[in-house]
């Protein structure tokens, strides 16, 4: 069984390894990260040896720290990345080499159309008829995209809305609520299959899928990190909001779609969300206008150049060809939008 992990921030990690009577056989450990001192990977290859097969995350990192010498130095790689490796070799995890990645990026569209454009284009993954995606979003209008779980009325003040001809819509996903403008924010979505985030927990796929995107801000000179759970960001302030949503269905797909703030009107962002103190004392920071520090600003560069960067970037990490939602899809999504997303049953299915 072999498995590959990128450590967040760090180096890949590579395992190769046989189940024998539940228990791990000839463990190899390897990879481009930085170990010192030498005997220090035997050690590691050692306390996996004869680990029983169904031991977690937890328990191999455990085995793991038990048994490097106490002079270790790991640069680039941790203990846990180690361990996540052997989850995801354990349950034969793909990773994103082994696909044929599909880009759509089309005109702009209406907030609801989005939402239901992710729930059709993951469920058409999941059940392999269409290639892992990644979609980037355009916007026809402003909105409030609040996640699944939020209470409308505790997000959102319907008069601010209205004031600035602000459409409201839930998405499938849970997390916080996003102020968006077109011209103002970018969005993409990641639509990929089960196997690709298998071994990882949770939390540790929002830093997987974020890895590439963490790559293509380094390239324009922005140093930015994962921020569990879902954030973005970098020394001058959170820049990007990720969520997540698991779709059963053929091999199963999950959705991961993440919000960035190219530039943003705070005035108007502040007049229409309704952003309580307990959020403000939770990300340490007394001001919501100081929450978000947008691309703009950080990068100099258009909208448009900031988004092409990203998909070349990319492209040269994993491949990447054009594509666009069929005829097929679009109608079932148009019928989403009919039957659920427009709906006020939906958009205020939590009051």
């Amino acid at each position: 069984m072999h498995g590959e992990y990128k450590v967040p921030g760090g180096k890949l990690v590579v395992v190769d390894l046989e189940v024998e009577g539940g228990a791990l056989r000839d463990v190899r450990v390897a990879g481009d990260f930085f170990l010192e001192p030498d005997e220090a990977i035997q050690a590691i290859d050692a306390a996996l040896e004869g680990a029983p097969a169904n031991t977690d995350t937890v328990g191999l990192t455990a085995r793991i720290d038990a048994a490097l010498p106490e002079s270790t130095v790991m640069l680039g790689l941790t203990s846990e990345g180690v361990a996540v490796a052997v989850r995801r070799a354990l349950a034969h995890a793909t990773e994103w080499s082994d696909y044929d990645w599909q880009l759509v990026h089309d005109a702009p569209q209406s907030p609801a159309l989005h939402m239901a454009l992710d729930e059709v284009i993951t469920a058409e993954v999941a059940a392999g008829r269409r290639p892992p995606t990644l979609r980037v979003w355009e916007w026809d209008s402003p909105a409030v995209i609040i996640g699944s779980f939020q209470s409308l009325r505790n997000e959102v003040d319907p008069a601010g809305a209205e004031r600035h001809g602000v459409t409201v819509v839930r998405r499938v996903s849970g997390g916080g609520a996003m102020f968006v403008e077109p011209g103002n924010t970018i969005t993409y979505s990641l639509s990929v299959p089960d196997a690709l985030v298998s071994g990882l927990s949770f939390a540790d796929s929002y830093a997987y899928l974020d890895d590439w995107v963490l790559g293509a801000l380094a390239d324009m000179g922005i140093r930015a990190w994962y921020q569990p759970l879902n954030d973005i960001a970098t020394d001058a302030g959170k820049i990007a909001g990720a969520a997540q949503k698991r779709m059963a269905g053929g091999g199963g797909a999950v959705l991961h779609h993440v919000t960035m703030a190219y530039d943003i009107d705070a005035d108007k962002m502040l007049d229409v969300l309704r952003i309580g103190k307990e959020k403000m004392s939770d990300k340490g920071t007394r001001s919501a206008k100081k929450r978000v520090d947008p691309l703009r600003r950080q990068t100099g560069l258009p909208r448009e150049v900031v988004i092409a960067n990203m998909i070349d970037s990319f492209r040269g990490r994993h491949g990447l060809t054009p594509g666009a939602v069929t005829a097929e899809e679009m109608a079932r999504a148009e019928e989403l939008v009919r039957t659920k997303f427009a709906t006020e049953e939906w958009t205020a299915r939590v009051p």
